[in-house]
């Protein structure tokens, strides 16, 4: 990157906030060096860059979590060498954290005006007051929530609406959103971007971090990219698409070539005929070969997890039929279908996919365990070792040592590890569902690669996701759900982005 690249590349206009050269270490590690970051009063600015760049730690340092070790804050003009947190919420500064950090046992009404109550502790709560201040911020939205419901009763994008109608409610200028579409559908992701309009229209600044650079195209105005610690610069969004944002988020160039048609000759591993499961999907048939990708995609309710877990024997069917190798098989339980040569990456790797304090090592080899006893019914460490080297070595899973628990792993490690669990059981079909979700750009392409190279050696994958770029250039064959049923097939060379994207959506 050159120095003129990596100059402010939109129009100047004045910010309210500048920070000016800000460095930040942590022992002898460098998390941010001689950064510049503006924000202008209204406008959308996205923070973008890989795990690890700086992005948290930066934000940290505007919320006054954390003190840089050098530069300046200009708020209003005003410099300050560091921001409390009392002092940053003061300017204006709201930070909507990935965990939101809401009270789940107090009311909608509480959880948006507690800031107010908590400046004023001696005050008698006049509980019909509450819910006057929290109707008038609401008002300001344009939503309507159920003001006496426990926050922790709500779904997903309910609750972080609470969280930005609570930054309303504390007179916020600016809302620092962390990875705010992590967990959300595309419909709950429409609705969000368009809150974010409004705060626009309020005169409200936004700073958007995500992984999902469809989104920063869509919502931004100007985007500042981080890498490794630095800032690369800042630009107009209408001065780079996907791609070059990617390249410049990595330092690596990515190309975004479809797939050559599937040319295996082989009879199809795994079949499936009229596949019903009251409620949630309906006469569903489908085939995929050894060494091919089927991509399944649609919105939530279309019934596409539902059908991969009963694939996987966790929501057995009420009718239809499922052939391996051209065999009937009844999945009742995970156990069969393991047995069957199916393997099953969940979308939710936190809870279903990994134990979080336990080791690497412990997941890696938690499927297989009876693979590694001995002749006394004991595990046998050399093949227990044998098994864990050989995923870290294939998979390139990024650590210290074995022994260290996959919560302190990055998430496209945790899902290197998530799959190491699933190709140890040696399946010769895998089911990926949303297997890049809350991953950034550059561990995506390594997922990427993964997922390739298994096909290459004759692995079925049914590769299923909500994200149409995903699934359009990763896979040999696409099928869309929709209201439980396959609507439409295609091949990626037939069909363009925007065209998927209205079938899905009809």
């Amino acid at each position: 990157m050159t120095s003129s690249a990596a100059q402010d590349h939109s129009e100047s206009a004045p910010a309210f906030i500048e920070m000016l050269g800000i460095s930040k270490h942590f022992g002898g590690v460098r998390a941010l060096n001689n950064v510049d970051f503006s924000i202008r009063p209204g406008e959308v600015h996205c923070l973008a860059g890989e795990n690890g760049c700086g992005k948290s730690t930066l934000i940290k340092i505007l919320a006054g979590v954390y003190a840089p070790d050098g530069g300046e804050i200009m708020v209003d003009g005003q410099a300050h060498a560091h921001l409390t947190p009392a002092a940053s919420q003061r300017a204006g500064v709201q930070i909507i954290y990935q965990d939101l950090s809401l009270f789940p046992n107090l009311s909608v009404a509480e959880n948006i005006v507690f800031r107010r109550h908590l400046e004023h502790p001696g005050r008698v709560v006049r509980w019909r007051g509450i819910a006057a201040q929290a109707k008038g911020v609401m008002s300001r939205l344009g939503v309507d929530l159920p003001l006496g419901e426990a926050v922790g009763r709500l779904p997903i994008a309910a609750r972080q609406l609470v969280a930005i109608l609570r930054a309303l409610a504390a007179e916020a200028r600016l809302v620092v959103m962390d990875e705010p579409t992590a967990s959300l559908t595309h419909h709950e992701i429409d609705a969000l971007l368009q809150n974010v309009d409004v705060l626009k229209g309020h005169g409200i600044a936004t700073v958007f971090v995500s992984h999902k650079l469809e989104e920063v195209m869509r919502i931004a105005e100007r985007v500042t990219v981080l890498r490794d610690g630095q800032k690369v610069g800042t630009f107009a969004a209408g001065e780079i698409d996907r791609y070059h944002l990617s390249e410049l988020m990595t330092g690596h160039k990515y190309t975004s070539s479809l797939k050559p048609a599937y040319s295996g000759t082989a009879d199809p591993i795994l079949e499936v005929h009229g596949l019903t499961r009251r409620g949630q999907y309906e006469g569903v048939s489908m085939a995929v070969r050894p060494g091919e990708i089927l991509g399944i995609t649609g919105r939530l309710g279309s019934g596409r997890t539902e059908l991969a877990l009963s694939l996987f024997g966790m929501n057995p069917p009420d009718s239809g039929e499922i052939r391996v190798k051209g065999k009937p098989v009844r999945l009742k339980t995970n156990r069969a279908a393991v047995r069957a040569g199916i393997g099953y990456v969940s979308e939710d790797r936190l809870s279903l996919g990994l134990v979080m304090p336990q080791s690497i090592a412990d997941n890696i080899v938690v499927s297989v365990l009876n693979k590694l006893t001995g002749p006394l019914g004991l595990i046998d460490g050399a093949r227990r070792r044998n098994t864990i080297d050989q995923w870290l070595g294939e998979l390139h899973i990024r650590t210290k040592s074995a022994d260290q628990p996959v919560q302190q792993l990055s998430g496209g490690n945790q899902q290197r590890v998530v799959l190491a669990k699933w190709l140890a059981t040696s399946p010769s079909i895998l089911i990926l569902d949303s297997p890049t979700v809350g991953v950034d750009v550059g561990a995506k392409d390594g997922i990427y690669q993964i997922i390739a190279g298994l096909a290459g050696r004759g692995m079925a994958i049914i590769l299923i996701s909500d994200e149409v770029e995903e699934v359009l250039h990763q896979s040999h064959r696409i099928l869309v759900m929709l209201g439980g049923q396959i609507t439409a097939s295609f091949h990626p060379a037939t069909v363009t982005e925007k065209e998927l994207r209205e079938v899905i959506s009809a």
